[in-house]
């Protein structure tokens, strides 16, 4: 059986090489030192084609071209200790939008200059900011999108925030919005947010009272609220109709075991001869003139 290779029994070039392998191709001068190898032989190994500089005190080891995540590992590096990929470029890794050719890093404290390709920001990054994506520090995926809400259009945004699905657990941008008063990107933040997830930033009752604000606008009749039915809570009620309508924030309907759990429901009423309509709150907020033209067709239907 073959023994693991201890990195401290390769030569210096040897370590070089393993450490750059976990690093997309990249290496640090710290991290060359500590492998061994002294100033002067890292300017001999750059004239003979081994390290190629990426920035100051950064190489690719072995040729220079390096993969989308080699160049985000390289400016990680180059932003010095506690930088973190951030803004579009932490999108791009995290799958949200397009790599671009400049890169952006954030480092703990006061804004500095950084080197050509590189764009520095400065700011306070916490534990539960930060988390690492094939090796590279990056920002968490809610502190991204606050980010991002500085630097692009909330048209981009929406598209960004769709693109999570079910990876942006409910309730942290909500906890971000609330723990980073005084941001920029706060108010297109929200803007996004009441687009593609209202229930993001809204109470419950405050979404019920903009359904019931809609209703009555659309001079339909005035549903029962919050009633039980058969043994079930339903969201709105039009009993001489027969008609329930559920309001289905991802909060509280998007996992299979609640999505089994209310098929199950919307059967036994239906079976009771109850219809029932289901409609998301992005529709209730953002779509009302297709709510109420749905409810009044149903209503009549059901008269």
């Amino acid at each position: 059986m073959a023994h693991p290779i201890s990195i401290t029994s390769l030569p210096p070039d040897g370590r070089v090489a393993w450490v750059a392998a976990r690093q997309h191709g990249v290496i640090g001068h710290e991290q060359l030192a500590r492998a061994g190898i002294t100033r002067w032989g890292t300017q001999r190994r750059v004239a003979a084609g081994w390290l190629h500089r990426q920035h100051l005190g950064v190489f690719a080891v072995g040729h220079p071209a390096l993969t989308d995540r080699g160049r985000f590992a390289a400016a990680v590096l180059a932003g010095g200790r506690g930088a973190v990929l951030s803004h579009r470029s932490a999108a791009a890794l995290w799958g949200l939008m397009p790599e671009d050719q400049a890169v952006d890093v954030t480092v703990p404290g006061r804004r500095c200059r950084g080197p050509r390709g590189l764009t520095v920001h400065a700011g306070r990054l916490r534990a539960q900011d930060v988390t690492r994506i094939d090796g590279i520090p990056v920002t968490s995926l809610a502190r991204t999108l606050l980010d991002l809400a500085e630097v692009v259009s909330v048209e981009q945004l929406v598209a960004c925030i769709d693109r999570t699905g079910n990876r942006l657990r409910p309730g942290l941008v909500a906890s971000m919005i609330t723990e980073h008063r005084g941001r920029r990107g706060l108010k297109p933040l929200r803007q996004a947010l009441l687009i593609t997830r209202p229930q993001e930033i809204l109470t419950r009752s405050e979404l019920e009272r903009r359904a019931l604000a809609l209703i009555a606008r659309t001079r339909l009749p005035a549903p029962e609220v919050n009633v039980r039915v058969y043994g079930y809570e339903v969201d709105l009620l039009w009993r001489p109709q027969r008609l329930i309508v559920e309001l289905d924030g991802r909060r509280w309907h998007d996992t299979p075991t609640a999505r089994e759990r209310d098929s199950r429901r919307d059967a036994n009423l239906v079976c009771r001869g109850f219809g029932v309509m289901r409609l998301t709150w992005r529709q209730v907020v953002n779509d009302p003139a297709w709510v109420s033209s749905r409810l009044h067709q149903a209503l009549r239907r059901r008269t």
